[in-house]
């Protein structure tokens, strides 16, 4: 317990991708004295959860200032998962085939249609295909598909090596790592971080870094900025898919497919204000496998193996909250990232790196800053 008495550079609350990415950048530019507190266990919330799917040109509608984020960080992940393969040796699965986007119906049709024209306008790589340019593609979807776009650049990363590969990159830079410890409160004095309150003592510390996804308004005090992070659930299926029936992440409007390497094909997912209940539900299960069926028929022969629900971390304003609270020396924000923690992972974790070490204030976190929420009073 002399451990959570001494004082540390930097305290991290959670170790999901995002609290270890924030690590291992800070460890690397040089601070060895960095502590990681998780209540449960490292990447059991929403980062083992998710799907890994690394597609902001599939979902964005328009090119502003999140969509941009969210391209500099799909661009960072080839030499990320590089990197982390010559530290750790785990290979986290990047893979560069591409998404496919598909449409059934006229209102998709629509969709598609205004997303490709402004793609396009932007000067971004993607590729409008006839149904049976698509069939050729993936010879699993529906002969019901009316026409497809292809974005080359869009991609997926096994989301569970990930995280491996990020714990083990962390126990080489000697970063500590504390599960099953809660964090009850942030100590404030004098505008300044003094510490955190934990349910196994107190760590004083320089810095903090409030990476708690979807649990992060429960630590946050009134001297600190509240962006009311609200657990959003999403539920999950994979099915036996072995020999794999796509090559390639695979969207309708109302659903995906995510073909991993080891035989499982993934498909999702729910969006449901449940508070902290990650129960799977016969609903949710149900509209998934609908929507599945739709992109592929050929599903409904798999075997369905696994279910399972996470909390995604959704601030008010459906924004992720990155960077230094300016009333409050020594507290940075790496929260709300929703549904885009693994593709935001690697310029989280520079940015974050950025402002903590060397006190680089980027764009970025000027946009994202915790600041655009309001303090309640200040200690």
């Amino acid at each position: 317990m002399s451990e959570f008495k001494k004082t540390v550079e930097v305290a991290i609350i959670g170790g999901g991708v995002i609290g270890l990415a924030v690590a291992r950048a800070v460890a690397q530019r040089g601070m060895r004295d960095v502590i990681i507190v998780e209540r449960a266990s490292v990447g059991a919330e929403a980062s083992s959860a998710a799907a890994g799917m690394l597609a902001p040109q599939a979902e964005a509608d328009c090119a502003d200032d999140f969509f941009r984020l969210c391209c500099q960080s799909r661009d960072l992940y080839s030499a990320f998962a590089q990197a982390l393969n010559d530290e750790t040796g785990i290979d986290i699965e990047l893979e560069t085939s591409g998404t496919l986007y598909l449409a059934f119906t006229e209102e998709d049709e629509t969709e598609l249609a205004k997303r490709y024209e402004w793609q396009t306008r932007a000067g971004l790589e993607v590729e409008k295909l006839s149904a049976g340019t698509a069939r050729l593609l993936e010879p699993c979807i529906s002969g019901d598909v009316r026409g497809a776009l292809r974005f080359p650049l869009d991609t997926q990363v096994e989301n569970r090596r990930l995280i491996s590969a990020l714990a083990s990159a962390n126990e080489a830079l000697g970063v500590r790592v504390r599960t099953g410890v809660s964090v009850d409160s942030v100590n404030v004095k004098r505008n300044r971080i003094a510490g955190i309150e934990t349910s196994r003592g107190s760590i004083a510390c320089e810095r903090v870094v409030i990476a708690s996804g979807a649990w992060t308004s429960h630590i946050l005090n009134e001297a600190l900025p509240n962006p009311r992070i609200e657990p959003v659930r999403g539920q999950m299926v994979s099915f036996d898919a072995t020999p794999q029936i796509a090559r390639q992440v695979i969207y309708s409007p109302r659903g995906y497919v995510v073909p991993r390497r080891d035989g499982r094909l993934l498909s999702g997912s729910t969006t449901e204000r449940a508070g902290f209940d990650k129960r799977v539900t016969a609903a949710g299960v149900q509209s998934i496998v609908t929507s599945a069926l739709e992109i592929s028929p050929r599903i409904a022969a798999l075997p369905l193996t696994s279910s399972w629900a996470g909390l995604r971390p959704r601030a008010a304003d459906g924004l992720p909250v990155l960077g230094p609270c300016a009333e409050i020396a020594g507290v940075f924000y790496a929260t709300g990232h929703y549904r885009n923690g693994i593709l935001l992972t690697p310029v989280t974790a520079e940015l974050l790196a950025g402002a903590i070490v060397d006190e680089e204030i980027s764009p970025p976190l000027q946009i994202f800053s915790p600041d655009r929420f309001q303090l309640a009073t200040v200690a």
